[in-house]
């Protein structure tokens, strides 16, 4: 091993102990995986009847039926998680801004108030993840650069 290798895997080493990083790692897994699984479901209503979360003010404002606004709201789901994936920084506005919308949504659904709360940590931890996606790009730019430590 050389000594620019064994350099290069003790930083790597150390990034992957920071607390930053793991919580970065996990909030961008959970981001990917949950709105396409979720995405996927609204084709499928297999873990809940979704339809029954959407508001009549929609479904009535956009003449869609529940089911309908699921399929559109299942495709921006997979976009959303696929879009975490590949570009977090992106993809972790983008899905905030999409639970900003359910919860709204939520709102105007009577019985759902605990729904649109669950909704709202998700949508603050969504922000979380925005917020560290731009630690780990400030790191990737310095290390580009040469300036990292």
């Amino acid at each position: 091993m050389t000594a620019t290798t064994a350099t290069t895997s003790a930083k790597v080493t150390l990034m992957r102990q920071n607390p930053a990083w793991q919580a970065f790692i996990l909030l961008r897994t959970i981001f990917t995986v949950a709105p396409i699984l979720f995405g996927l479901d609204k084709f499928f209503n297999l873990l809940v009847d979704w339809p029954i979360y959407v508001s009549p003010i929609v479904t009535d404002a956009l003449l869609l039926s529940g089911q309908q606004f699921m399929y559109v709201v299942g495709v921006i789901e997979i976009v959303a998680g696929l879009t975490v994936l590949v570009k977090p920084r992106f993809g972790s506005l983008l899905v905030a801004a999409w639970l900003a919308i359910i919860i709204v949504n939520l709102l105007l659904v009577p019985g759902f108030y605990d729904v649109a709360l669950r909704d709202f940590g998700l949508f603050v931890a969504a922000l979380a993840l925005f917020c560290l996606s731009r630690v780990q790009d400030l790191r990737a730019a310095g290390s580009a650069a040469g300036l990292s430590r």
